[in-house]
């Protein structure tokens, strides 16, 4: 009877038990786990909940909350899976949509991502939010198809298959790291409920002679603890650490906090809290200024912009205490979340964000120090430094542009992997070939000289096939960035040619080409159309424009003297014709002499009347005889007026020069005929 009345007593234990389990809420323990961030966890009390659910609209609104759970666990091809889930299941809240595009572009399909958000739009017009993801998306394949010159690679010694993050230099040297990682191996043994793996450490590599980093360890002392700590930071003296520490509660959010440890030898001493909110809120992220007086980090705590925000506390040397908290403002922060900030030894501060315009998830930024602990004109630093993926934690040598950063894009061995970055040196050549303007054949031997706006001067010959270059030299780099160079070719026999080129402006390794065309001295040069007064020696206002090509050609040549020389056709005497060539030539002499200031001895007047008809390239010479050969009186108008012509004689190279004439605004016009 006793027994009997066990196995009784047993049985309505077992259904009392299982009365217990068929009402246990999952949904509201999924719904509570979600609030406090423990995703992992949600994720798998809503896929029970959804097993028990026989609402429509709640089984739709469960498959949208697991969605959430794996966005904002940042696996978003998961996220999209369960949200396509939710939209099927008539899921009635058009964010679903908006998720999905936020989805395709963290995963990189921009395309696809901009045909969901104006779909969204379609439902919800005028979003800014969604209009603002569009301009992001046409912005990363911008970026993309025109990237900066960074370079990023990752470092598979320092990483593993899980989340490592946030590195920190922890030698003046550059060869130690210190970063966080959820790797086997932690301090705290348990899973996390908001990721799944192990809570993170804080561990350290050194780096040999030859570039290679050590198998990762814990860091040495008290700074690891079975709850999760991370994202460090150091100070000046690399003696002071900074860290995250985020507790273990048994209900509602975990709370995270700032600690530091003092160094003693190789270990990290007893961490004591940084008082800055109430355990309630989030407060993490800390990065110290180069003064190590100001200590900027990441907070949810009320008074900000929306999400995660940047803030400050002033170390008081007095009090020996932190001042109260102060938000970065509305430039820096935004109704999205601002994290992982870090200050450059030259005052600039980067942070991670995903409410300013990105490329995807988390975007690293930049901005300039605009006064004693404030930052402004926000920049972000584009591909390939950010991704569609997530990239964050960014740290710089100290004086290089060189570092480390967090990204979780493809090319990593985990979630979060640390890559490194350097900026390469800018490249640049100058090349080019000298020719004869009239043969088009090559001039070896001429000579290329450079003088830089920073003072400094190169100089190359052309070779056999009239060829130069300019590029580095060993450790001379002929054409540098930010300069501007004059350049000047010579030959013998030629007059010199001028130019100019900059690298001002040009931030991408470039090979610049000039190619220069020099004027033979050895034959008369024709000069453009110079104008007179019909039958007079006056010069026309147009023509003295004209005059100043010879002008700038003596310029140019400062050694150079000229026979400037004036034509006529064969109409009229020859006597006349001469007298008035002579006049119209001194005419211009007088000009260039007179009002341009070159000197009277570089410069001789000449007329040459109807003694030198103009010679064709093909030979053919326009004398009386053949001009009269011309079957019309418009053949012959032509050939006539090609004979009235401007041109000079380069008569000596050995002119040297007294006193320079005053530069002026000069300018150049063509044409090759004059008029009686």
């Amino acid at each position: 009877m006793k027994q009997i009345k066990k196995i009784g007593l047993l049985l309505v234990a077992v259904m009392f038990s299982l009365t217990l389990a068929a009402q246990k809420n999952y949904k509201a323990e999924a719904d509570a786990a979600f609030k406090a961030l423990q995703y992992y966890k949600a994720i798998d009390l809503y896929e029970k909940a959804y097993a028990k659910e026989r609402k429509k609209d709640v089984k739709a609104e469960i498959l949208f909350k697991i969605g959430e759970a794996y966005r904002l666990s940042d696996n978003m091809k998961q996220a999209y899976v369960w949200y396509n889930k939710a939209l099927k299941a008539k899921y009635d809240n058009p964010i679903v949509i908006f998720y999905m595009a936020e989805a395709k572009r963290l995963n990189g399909d921009y395309e696809e991502a901009i045909v969901k958000y104006k779909e969204y739009l379609t439902k919800v017009p005028g979003d800014k939010k969604a209009e603002d993801a569009i301009k992001a998306c046409e912005l990363a394949k911008q970026w993309m198809d025109d990237p900066t010159r960074y370079v990023v690679e990752p470092q598979p010694l320092l990483n593993s298959e899980k989340y490592d993050f946030s590195p920190c230099i922890a030698s003046k040297k550059g060869d130690v790291l210190y970063f966080t990682s959820t790797r086997e191996g932690s301090t705290g043994n348990d899973p996390s409920d908001v990721t799944g793996m192990n809570f993170s450490d804080v561990y350290q590599s050194k780096r040999d002679k030859k570039g290679k980093w050590s198998e990762p360890i814990l860091l040495e002392g008290e700074v690891n603890s079975p709850a999760s700590e991370g994202a460090v930071c150091l100070n000046k003296r690399k003696n002071i650490l900074y860290f995250t520490r985020c507790g273990v509660p048994k209900k509602g959010v975990m709370g995270c906090s700032i600690y530091w440890s003092k160094k003693t030898g190789q270990s990290w001493g007893t961490p004591e809290l940084i008082p800055i909110a109430s355990d309630t809120f989030a407060v993490g992220h800390p990065a110290i200024s180069p003064d190590d007086n100001t200590l900027v980090f990441a907070s949810d705590m009320p008074g900000g912009q929306g999400g995660k925000d940047l803030w400050y506390v002033v170390y008081d040397k007095k009090a020996k205490t932190w001042g109260e908290p102060v938000n970065l403002g509305p430039e820096i922060n935004t109704e999205g979340d601002e994290m992982f900030p870090y200050i450059r030894d030259n005052g600039e501060l980067y942070f991670a964000s995903n409410g300013h315009i990105g490329m995807g998830g988390l975007d690293i930024f930049k901005a300039q120090s605009i006064g004693v602990n404030q930052w402004g004109k926000v920049e972000n630093m584009k591909y390939p430094i950010n991704s569609n993926a997530n990239d964050f934690g960014i740290v710089f040598e100290n004086g290089k542009d060189k570092g480390y950063l967090t990204t979780s894009r493809e090319g990593g061995k985990g979630g979060d992997d640390i890559w490194s970055f350097y900026l390469p040196p800018l490249v640049f050549a100058l090349e080019g070939i000298v020719k004869d303007a009239e043969t088009g054949k090559p001039i070896p031997g001429a000579k290329i000289e450079l003088v830089g706006s920073d003072g400094t001067k190169a100089e190359a010959i052309a070779d056999e096939n009239g060829q130069f270059k300019f590029a580095e030299n060993g450790n001379d780099r002929y054409i540098k960035p930010n300069t501007t160079y004059n350049i000047l070719v010579s030959a013998k026999d030629y007059l010199n040619a001028k130019g100019k080129e900059t690298t001002v402006g040009v931030d991408k390794s470039k090979i610049f080409y000039h190619e220069y065309a020099l004027t033979s001295t050895k034959k008369p040069i024709r000069m453009p159309q110079i104008l007179y007064e019909y039958n007079k020696a006056d010069l026309l206002p147009q023509s003295k424009d004209s005059l100043n090509f010879l002008y700038n050609v003596m310029m140019d040549n400062p050694n150079i003297v000229v026979e400037l020389r004036s034509h006529t056709d064969f109409r009229g005497s020859r006597s006349y014709n001469q007298k008035l060539s002579q006049r119209r030539a001194q005419s211009a002499v007088d000009y260039l002499v007179k009002e341009k200031g070159i000197p009277a001895d570089r410069i001789v007047a000449k007329g040459m009347g109807e003694d030198e008809p103009l010679v064709l390239p093909d030979g053919t010479v326009l004398d009386e005889k053949y001009i009269k050969s011309l079957k019309t009186k418009e053949e012959q108008e032509a050939a006539h007026q090609l004979n009235r012509r401007t041109d000079f004689k380069v008569i000596r190279t050995d002119y040297v020069p007294k006193e320079q004439p005053k530069t002026e605004g000069d300018s150049t016009s063509e044409g090759t005929s004059t008029s009686k």
